[in-house]
């Protein structure tokens, strides 16, 4: 802030009228010309036909480009105003690192509010000294109005991902990260689009939220509210990574006083996880058919080589060509793949009884589809 003291004269910094110099040359220069032509011209004068034909093309060609400077800056000024909202979307959102711990990641976000590069989707995944969590979660409604929603569970999850020891620990954190962010919209202090209130009542907000942990040896923990279980790309194959009853979604309900986190069996080398959003499931053709998540997913797996990277391309190359364009809801997609110990070859008699000799048994857990 620039303050001045009394009685000393106020001068403007320089940096400041730079600024503003460019601004305002072009109408000064422009706006001259015209007054110059008007009052020393001997044509501006003339009541001929063809004077006021060039009189005429004269005043037309000082309007046009005081026209083409103003659409110039306008567009300069969006450019600037675009370049900054992709760059705090990119902050909230942001691509995980190609490589956590020993596992290859990658993410998309196709956002259905077409000026914007997020939504109601949210993803991240993190390093910590308790294994690697991945949080993957969906915001009730899309498009900006749901951007806040997804901040505060974002940033909640960054920070307690690392401090929590336990993975209801991180879910609670989550929990009153929500609970808070609703009072706080409640009270009229929390929402900057002003397009939230759109959506619904604060009562009926809600978000879903899975978290994954997966430990040094593989082992997979997982913790989901109401969130489509992600699956598990194995062999050839694409299997549901359990088949538990999940919890209730973050906001209109109290999560239950116990949190037992569910074991999913190992992550062996060369297999991946697929954490989505029901967008992805739900995303219909013109026909009203839901898209065949599962089916792609099966032929993703049989790709070699299988990366993450290859996953999504071959996802949303299937997914924009049964929607015929965007998709109607936000989508969200999240890969990691297995490569610590340098491979991915595990025979699969070896791989399948690993498996058995690993996976701690659930009552409500079944790894394998159902014959």
């Amino acid at each position: 802030m620039i303050r001045f003291k009394p009685g000393a004269p106020r001068r403007v910094p320089p940096r400041f009228l730079s600024s503003r110099v460019p601004t305002l040359a072009v109408p000064t220069a422009l706006g001259a010309t015209a007054v110059a032509y008007r009052l020393t011209c001997p044509l501006a004068h003339d009541e001929a036909l063809g004077a006021r034909l060039v009189s005429s093309a004269v005043m037309c060609a000082i309007v046009t480009g005081l026209v083409m400077h103003v659409r110039h800056r306008l567009l300069r000024e969006l450019r600037l105003a675009r370049r900054a909202a992709e760059a705090a979307q990119s902050a909230l959102l942001r691509p995980p690192p190609p490589r956590v711990d020993g596992l290859a990641a990658a993410a998309v976000h196709l956002s259905a509010d077409p000026g914007a590069r997020i939504g109601g989707d949210l993803y991240e995944v993190v390093a910590t000294e308790h294994g690697v969590r991945a949080v993957i979660g969906d915001v009730r409604g899309h498009g900006l109005g749901a951007v806040t929603t997804v901040a505060a569970v974002l940033g909640s999850f960054r920070e307690a991902a690392h401090d929590e020891a336990e993975l209801a620990g991180v879910l609670r954190r989550l929990e009153r990260a929500m609970a808070r962010h609703l009072r706080e919209r409640a009270h009229g202090g929390h929402d900057p689009t002003g397009v939230a209130a759109q959506d619904g009542p604060l009562g009926e907000e809600f978000v879903t939220v899975l978290l994954l942990e997966i430990l040094p040896d593989g082992g997979v923990r997982a913790l989901n509210c109401g969130h489509p279980w992600p699956y598990l790309l194995t062999g050839a194959r694409a299997e549901p990574l359990a088949r538990t009853d999940p919890l209730p979604p973050l906001g209109p309900f109290p999560l239950p006083p116990e949190l037992p986190a569910v074991s999913c069996g190992p992550l062996l080398p060369g297999d991946a996880l697929v954490l989505h959003t029901d967008g992805a499931e739900e995303a219909r053709d013109a026909e009203g058919r839901f898209f065949p998540l599962r089916d792609v997913l099966t032929q993703a797996a049989r790709e070699h080589p299988l990366t993450p990277r290859s996953v999504l391309c071959t996802v949303l190359t299937a997914l924009l060509r049964h929607t015929a364009g965007p998709p109607k809801d936000d989508v969200a997609l999240l890969v990691l793949r297995n490569e610590r110990h340098g491979g991915g070859g595990v025979p699969t008699e070896l791989r399948t009884t690993m498996r058995q000799t690993t996976t701690h048994p659930h009552p409500t857990t079944r790894l394998q589809s159902p014959a």
